[in-house]
């Protein structure tokens, strides 16, 4: 039966029609046989309905919208009152075309016009009898046909069997209403009333809760004992699903619980979501498996999701672990399960790009091509684990993207800086609260792929905290015999990182676990020459600084010369950071001056430099040798490389060494180590032994506000205090680097390429070196060795041979 007020509309009842003179919504036979001596039109208007079917007799409430309709309304109203009313075959068309009609409608009369707040008109009509169209005569300004009418076969008054129908269909109505909430008590009073039996029929049939073609198809029936059955047959089918409704009811009514109460409660709202177009929990599951559909995932994985997806929707959509759960699936079906990019094996379009983006860098763009070449040949390939290590500022971050960029890869990133949590690399256990998974699959469910590139930033920089080590997590991530399984705590299944090219970056090694260290390439990307930072910045650094800052390419000019000035004179460190600021200053200064229509030198020269970012640093510059126990040595520090002087003096006293300038315990023991081998060895260098016993040696290292640590300055403490003892002087424009031991051994050091960078800014021209760190200078490119030239020792007094000259300084002491 339907729902709520029998003919209600907006505010519009039963009771307002009851009042009208015109309207009786109960018809006597004798209303009937009336009807039935009533002559058909010939041509009638016809009226579309999108959403109901009229019945002979039965009295409804039509809101007419469409243009077409009010038109009608309004012309058969001011007219005979007489139209033809059809249902559509589909509710959505706006223009019903006369194919879209049913050709079977029922001849109604309007018994009232009303105009409603919403500005809508609304009509009151009366079904009569039956029609077929015959022929659409005219489709403007609303349809017209001619018609025929469609007779029915009425059984006789004395057949039992119809009658007993009619009984069975007041019954089974008369319980419906009785039974169900949704309807008012007045009309079982409509329904005992009724006395004819057709319109008992019709009347029902209207309001029972069928679909228009249903109805449609109740109202095609000749046959009133045939049209009675079905009618039957339906209502008995509304009745027991009520039935079957209202024992359920009781039944949880009986034992519910505070849950199963909400539950209830939830499934309503569900229903009224669902009215209102929203989604439900049954509608997001169905969303789940229709997605699921289009993964790649092996039986395992499709097995575990289809649980956890039946776990879902046994919950209850109110408690907590609902949204957990749904998070998780959702999750599970964005990552990229199977799902990899096409790998680019053209080498040479790879080495173009990593050439066009870095400048340098050799070394690590020759062991990318080599990973593109056997990946080309194998096609299976595990990633390799590569390790960036190099000072800050060389392009360590930006190759990763490079990197990508020549594999045709995606490119993800996560900074592990300051990590000191396990679960940002591990995630948290689905059962707590806002539990979420790991970076390294949320990086993977954003990159869409499973074989990104993907750079681990400063991982020398994780620590540990009483939240666990991340670092020790990281071990999984970097085994290649271990990632293929990779275990996230939120995602409780094994994910496969082994196609993932992992690409850390470091400042240092020191800090790094060494189990972490193990499964690591590590690739040590040196500092910058000042050739190499002068085309960086004319290829990379000028040009986007002259966009960033919205000017053009003319309004500025840098030679390479003005480039090196700015390198020199302010900038001091392995990469090109520093660098970057001091052109973003001078593109700073050309931007105002062109906004504030200043003249200034588009060429910029050494002048106009200093004018903008003020004086010079003159700093590392060699001294000069006019004393004795000054040496030039070569250091590495974070920036890069160095010089650094060391001072050593006399004095009267017992032989007693002092060390200052802020020195590590290595350098320190260097110092010891030097002046023990030269006692021993004091003849052979023609210094008085006596010396040692009375005069009290002080070694000085300048700029003692930075700490300086490590065997470098062995040989270069050694020359000094030779120097000092024999009062003879140290060879010009020389330096040196290397690590003594006390039976006068030179052993090699590290930091090589920086040491002979930092030589060549301070104009020294001779470098003495361990015979074991010729094949590091040798993998420098000669055109940087320019003006340098090179003695490779394996002992002291080769370094002494080579760097004290014979001739004394002047006024030199007499010891």
């Amino acid at each position: 039966m339907g729902k709520g007020k029998l003919f209600s509309i907006d505010n519009l009842s039963l009771q307002d029609l009851e009042d009208d003179a015109e309207f009786i919504p109960l018809m006597t036979p004798e209303d009937e046989e009336e009807i039935k001596r009533e002559d058909l039109p010939e041509v009638l208007p016809i009226l579309p309905l999108r959403n109901t079917v009229l019945f002979p007799g039965v009295v409804i409430p039509i809101t007419a919208g469409r243009d077409r309709s009010i038109a009608l309304i309004k012309a058969a109203n001011n007219g005979n009152k007489t139209i033809g009313v059809v249902a559509q075959k589909d509710a959505k068309i706006e223009n019903p075309k006369p194919d879209d009609l049913n050709r079977l409608g029922v001849v109604a009369k309007i018994l009232r016009v009303l105009k409603m707040p919403d500005g809508n008109t609304t009509v009151i009509i009366q079904g009569k009898k039956r029609f077929q169209i015959d022929e659409i005569i005219s489709e403007n300004p609303y349809l017209e046909a001619k018609v025929s009418e469609v007779e029915e076969v009425r059984p006789a008054n004395s057949d039992e069997e119809f009658l007993a129908v009619i009984d069975s269909i007041k019954e089974a109505s008369l319980k419906i209403i009785k039974e169900s909430p949704n309807i008012p008590s007045e009309a079982s009073f409509a329904i005992k009333n009724i006395e004819s039996n057709s319109f008992l029929i019709n009347f029902v049939a209207s309001n029972m809760n069928l679909a228009v073609k249903e109805k449609q198809e109740l109202l095609a029936i000749n046959d009133l004992h045939e049209r009675a059955l079905k009618t039957l047959k339906f209502i008995n089918l509304e009745l027991k699903k009520l039935e079957l409704r209202m024992d359920i009811q009781s039944k949880v009514q009986s034992d519910m619980s505070q849950q199963q109460r909400e539950y209830f409660l939830h499934q309503q709202m569900k229903t009224i979501q669902e009215e209102l177009g929203g989604v439900s929990s049954e509608g997001e599951i169905q969303e789940f498996r229709e997605r699921a559909k289009s993964k790649k995932w092996d039986e395992e994985i499709k097995k575990h999701f289809e649980k956890e997806l039946a776990k879902m929707q046994r919950m209850n959509p109110q408690v907590a672990e609902f949204s957990i759960q749904r998070n998780y699936l959702d999750l599970f079906l964005d990552l990229p399960w199977n799902e990899f990019s096409k790998d680019k094996f053209d080498l040479k379009r790879a080495q173009k790009v990593l050439d066009t983006d870095h400048y340098g860098l050799e070394e690590v763009k020759k062991r990318i091509i080599e990973y593109l070449a056997v990946l080309k040949l194998r096609n299976d390939m595990k990633s390799p684990i590569l390790c960036l290590y190099g000072p800050p500022g060389v392009g360590k971050t930006s190759l990763g993207r490079s990197i990508a960029k020549s594999l045709g890869r995606e490119y993800v990133r996560i900074s592990l800086g300051g990590l000191r949590d396990e679960a940002e690399i591990r995630g948290h256990r689905k059962t707590y609260i806002g539990a979420m998974p790991g970076r390294i699959i949320q990086s993977l469910k954003k990159a869409g792929t499973s074989n990104p590139v993907f750079v681990l930033d400063e991982i020398d920089k994780v620590s540990s905290g009483h939240q666990g080590d991340p670092a020790s997590a990281l071990l999984e991530v970097l085994d290649p015999e271990q990632n293929d399984e990779f275990h996230d705590n939120f995602l409780e299944v094994g994910f496969d990182l082994s196609k993932v090219m992992f690409v850390a970056t470091a400042n240092s090694l020191n800090t790094i676990q060494p189990a972490l260290r193990d499964r690591m390439e590590i690739i040590n990307m040196t500092g910058y020459t000042i050739e190499e930072k002068v085309q960086i910045a004319k290829r990379h650094l000028l040009p986007k600084q002259i966009k960033e800052h919205g000017i053009k390419k003319k309004d500025i000019q840098l030679n390479d010369k003005q480039i090196e000035f700015v390198v020199e004179g302010y900038t001091r460190e392995s990469g090109v950071r520093g660098l970057e600021k001091q052109i973003a200053k001078l593109v700073r200064f050309v931007a105002k001056s062109i906004v504030m229509e200043e003249e200034y030198n588009i060429k910029l020269t050494n002048e106009d430099i200093i004018k903008i970012l003020g004086p010079a640093r003159e700093r590392g510059k060699y001294e000069s040798n006019e004393v004795a126990g000054v040496v030039t040595g070569l250091a590495w520090t974070s920036v890069g490389g160095d010089i650094l002087f060391i001072e050593s003096i006399l004095s009267k006293g017992k032989g007693k060494l002092s060390i200052t300038g802020n020195l590590g315990k290595v350098m320190k023991e260097s110092a010891t180590i030097a002046l023990e081998y030269i006692k021993a060895n004091a003849e052979e260098f023609n210094i008085n032994p006596d010396v040692f016993s009375r005069y009290n040696v002080h070694i000085h290292v300048p700029e003692g506000a930075t700490p300086k640590d490590g065997p470098s300055a062995g040989i270069t403490m050694l020359t000094s205090l030779v120097s000092l003892f024999t009062q003879r002087k140290v060879k010009k424009s020389i330096a040196m680097t290397g690590e003594i031991t006390l039976r006068g051994k030179v052993l090699p050091v590290g930091g090589i390429k920086e040491k002979i960078l930092a030589a060549k800014r301070a104009k020294i021209k001779e470098i003495i070196l361990c015979e074991e760190n010729r094949k590091d200078v040798e993998e420098i490119k000669k055109e940087y060795l320019k003006g340098l030239k090179f003695h490779y020792v394996t002992d002291m007094k080769e370094v002494l041979d080579k760097a004290i000259l014979k001739s004394k300084v002047k006024n030199a002491k007499k010891l």
